[in-house]
């Protein structure tokens, strides 16, 4: 925990590092709050509260702090493949 003066000096000084798995803002200002986690890059923040993993949610980070998420659909959408296939069911006037 570090003091600060300014929001842009404090976002400056978590936003330099390499890292950005997770953050958290507590403050009893919510627009307050809101905009810090909007400025801050990580993964995954939490306000008022901290490491609240539940399975439905994203987790996963930013930067140096790894790739893709772990936990709800945004897992499956990681480790899956889109792929459309349309069949007409008609009759091909083309010769093959």
């Amino acid at each position: 925990v570090l003091d600060f003066e300014h929001e842009d000096e404090v976002l400056a000084r978590a936003n330099a590092t390499e890292f950005g798995l997770a953050g958290g803002v507590f403050t009893a200002d919510l627009a307050r709050a809101h905009r810090v986690v909007d400025r801050l890059e990580a993964g995954t923040l939490w306000i008022n509260t901290y490491n609240l993993c539940p399975v439905e949610i994203p987790f996963g980070g930013s930067k140096q702090s790894g790739f893709g998420r772990e936990n709800s659909a945004a897992a499956l959408e990681h480790f899956s493949e889109l792929k459309t296939v349309y069949v007409s069911t008609g009759k091909v006037d083309a010769p093959y």
